[in-house]
């Protein structure tokens, strides 16, 4: 089972393929940093964006480099059930620590299309555990707390949930009794970690996991409000260029480069990365 500080990591590019060079280096930054896991190709490592294909390699580098320093999750969540599955059993078959499938976007699915997605997906990797991400706003819609309840009952290895709504009203719904649940928004980590989440799973751990690694470890005000201003500060920027552009200036060789159609830094906006990089080192 998961448990602490996640990153939901950076996947390194270089000249528009999968740096797998720089993945080595990466995870030594940080788990010299503390963090207990990674979560690869979710949000922040924009999986969606990679063919399955692409997405398998990417997992297998992400479990062989983690192997006996970091947990390593795999975001197998796809448009298609086909396509979900085969990615869930391959992170699996990788050796993967634990599996996570958003619901699929787009189409707005009832409980019992949910239901057998989720299902399927759980099947494709059991006994390893497999987690529910839940994010109505790259969804497009929540996963009812029935479907979760009702899966429960098909799904042995279901463990819990990575939950990146906000604000509180939105989340606390999904601390169920017995699931473990791992919190998304780092404004909510202090709060989420009081009424008894497993962890969080944090874009911002990415690149700063000494601003998350506390937060979870040792909570309190001051780490949550700190911790939230660097996030609503790299959050005005495009997100995942701007994480991996502060990522190269802490040392660690990965490009700027993300996957089209995000895009990169403008002069302007990589100026104000190095400001806040050189605010986080003073």
């Amino acid at each position: 089972m998961l448990r602490g500080a996640i990153a939901a990591a950076l996947t390194p590019l270089r000249g528009g393929v999968f740096d797998a060079g720089a993945a080595s280096q990466y995870l030594d930054f940080l788990a010299g940093h503390g963090l207990d896991g990674v979560l690869v190709l979710g949000t922040t490592g924009e999986g969606v964006l990679f063919q399955p294909a692409q997405r398998a390699e990417i997992a297998a580098t992400f479990v062989d480099e983690g192997a006996g320093r970091l947990q390593v999750a795999v975001h197998a969540g796809a448009q298609t059930t086909q396509d979900t599955v085969a990615l869930a059993a391959g992170a699996a078959e990788a050796g993967a620590d634990a599996v996570a499938v958003i619901a699929p976007p787009y189409y707005p699915l009832d409980e019992g299309e949910l239901l057998a997605h989720f299902e399927a997906a759980a099947g494709a990797c059991a006994p390893l555990p497999f987690y529910l991400y839940e994010f109505e706003a790259r969804s497009g819609y929540a996963i009812p707390l029935a479907v979760v309840e009702r899966l429960r009952d098909r799904a042995p290895n279901l463990a819990g949930l990575k939950v990146s709504d906000a604000p509180w009203e939105r989340l606390e719904p999904y601390l169920l009794d017995g699931l473990d649940v791992f919190v998304g928004a780092e404004s909510l980590i202090l709060r989420g970690m009081a009424a008894g989440a497993a962890g969080a799973v944090s874009g911002l751990a990415s690149s700063f996991p000494d601003a998350v690694v506390p937060l979870v470890h040792a909570p309190n005000d001051e780490i949550s409000e700190r911790a939230g201003a660097l996030r609503a500060s790299l959050q005005r920027l495009p997100f995942q260029a701007a994480l991996k552009t502060a990522l190269g200036l802490r040392g660690v060789p990965v490009t700027a480069e993300v996957r089209a159609p995000l895009r990169g830094l403008t002069t302007e906006e990589r100026a104000e990365v190095e400001r806040i990089v050189a605010a986080w080192a003073g």
